[in-house]
């Protein structure tokens, strides 16, 4: 060995947890309580994309969208009421209260004073047990935890690379609201922000390539979030893919897949992508730790390990990918939501520090759509049950059948749809569309997770008058 070669200090920890979005953020701080000499490794902001881009500023959002449209319908059933919106408001609000700025230095904080340590920059695994940030290499005695999350899916459309489009950070930073706005993507963030905007006074149009929104979701959840989108002036243009976009300087022009309608190719001064989001994988080194060639190929990468744009790394029960290896959250795989990470985060917890607990679950799995009404889910839907050769029964009740719905009037569309496994009696998936539509979901996501009898639940107390007590209704009309 010559002098001017450099031996590589090998840091040794005993684990290292390489994304500290909310999962990675909780479960290192907590191993860190628990006496482990732990190394979280972040890239962008302690905390990820929940609380700086995505769940908390974007329900600002949409409670101070659902605040306009409430006073809106005062003149119906209170007296009147005039309301002028100012965005500024909601922008404060996002800086002030939610992301301090885009300053992670509260939640940095939090983890040095657990006994953690922050390293910031991009984290690879260089082999079993190790990681590589920059110059600095990492060796974990315990292992290490993958938990670096999703980024938004761009499509390869012609021209689109090349213009100034946002993603959902550049909505949630937006000082001032656009006159016009292009929406590609009719999933939960597109629908969301859509509603946002346009109840903000933005000429918004939603572009979505499947026949419906919301095309996850059971066919009635679309179809009401396309009423309610036109309701608040929302052009929704379905079963329409974008051929090309440009941008002038000034405005984008996207151009239509089968031609133009009549009045030429969609313009306007914002383009906002909503196209999905997925795991980046190819720069992780997943090789380095010994995965199999079956896994890698599984998760979307190439026997070699250098990996495509996007996949997602397989885990056990125990959210094991390897050894001395865990994956939680986005990657892999089971739906890009602040909760599944937290749980997952909760099981490799408990697999690390060596106490028992039950597998992973994810047949009770809710999601939140957070329009106006709230689409919430737990579960299969019918199509999927069906697809399963599963025998069900169904039912679909409208929240304004309830006393409860018919007491609020106008913003109570809404429904409770329920999935029943016929040959076992139980629930296996639900629906819960309207004013309270994620806090409903929560007695059904207990019937689903706990597969409690149908039987059983159609002879429990619902108390008078609530929306819930519209799943009493529809548990009697599932035919």
């Amino acid at each position: 060995m010559s002098g001017n070669e450099r031996v590589d200090q090998v840091e040794e920890v005993d684990v290292v947890v390489v994304g500290l979005g909310p999962g990675g953020e909780y479960l290192a701080g907590s191993l860190a309580d628990a006496g482990l000499d732990v190394v979280g490794v972040e890239a962008e902001l302690v905390g990820g994309e929940c609380p700086y881009w995505g769940c908390v500023p974007s329900k600002m959002m949409i409670r101070a969208g659902n605040l306009l449209a409430e006073a809106g319908r005062v003149s119906l059933l209170a007296g009147e009421a005039k309301v002028t919106p100012d965005w500024s408001r909601v922008a404060g609000r996002i800086r002030g209260e939610a992301t301090d700025g885009w300053n992670d230095r509260v939640a940095a904080d939090r983890l040095t004073a657990k006994g953690g340590r922050l390293v910031r920059g991009k984290g690879r695994l260089s082999g079993t047990r190790r990681v590589t940030v920059g110059e600095r290499t990492f060796r974990a005695r315990t292992g290490v935890v993958l938990a670096t999350g999703a980024t938004p899916r761009i499509p390869p459309i012609p021209g689109l690379a090349a213009t100034p489009y946002w993603t959902n950070r550049d909505a949630m930073a937006a000082r001032d609201l656009p006159a016009s706005m292009i929406v590609l993507g009719g999933g939960a963030i597109g629908v969301e922000l859509a509603q946002v905007f346009a109840r903000f006074q933005c000429a918004v149009t939603v572009v979505e390539g499947q026949a419906r929104l919301l095309s996850q979701e059971e066919p009635e959840a679309g179809e009401l979030a396309e009423k309610v989108l036109r309701e608040d002036g929302v052009t929704v243009l379905t079963s329409v893919r974008a051929e090309r976009v440009d941008h002038d300087g000034t405005a984008f022009t996207v151009r239509i897949e089968g031609g133009d309608g009549p009045d030429g190719p969609l313009r306007a001064e914002r383009l906002l992508v909503a196209t999905g989001r997925g795991a980046d994988l190819a720069a992780l080194g997943l090789k380095a730790a010994g995965l199999e060639a079956a896994g890698l190929e599984a998760a979307g990468l190439d026997a070699g390990g250098l990996g495509r744009s996007a996949g997602t790394v397989p885990t056990d029960g125990q959210m094991r990918a390897g050894d001395g290896l865990w994956a939680i959250g986005d990657i892999t795989g089971h739906g890009s939501f602040t909760h599944v990470s937290m749980y997952q985060a909760e099981i490799a917890l408990r697999d690390i520090l060596g106490r028992p607990g039950p597998d992973a679950d994810y047949r009770a799995l809710p999601r939140v759509t957070f329009t106006d009404p709230e689409m919430a889910a737990v579960g299969l839907t019918e199509r999927q049950a069906r697809d399963r050769q599963l025998r069900v029964r169904t039912s679909l009740v409208p929240i304004s059948s309830s006393t409860r719905g018919w007491i609020h009037g106008q913003g109570n569309d809404g429904f409770i749809k329920l999935v029943e496994d016929a040959d076992r009696g139980v629930l296996i998936g639900a629906t819960s569309a309207g004013p309270a539509g994620g806090e409903v979901l929560y007695g059904l996501n207990v019937a689903v997770h706990a597969e409690v009898p149908v039987e059983q639940l159609k002879h429990m107390i619902y108390t008078y008058p609530t929306f819930h007590r519209t799943v009493e209704a529809a548990l009697g009309a599932l035919r």
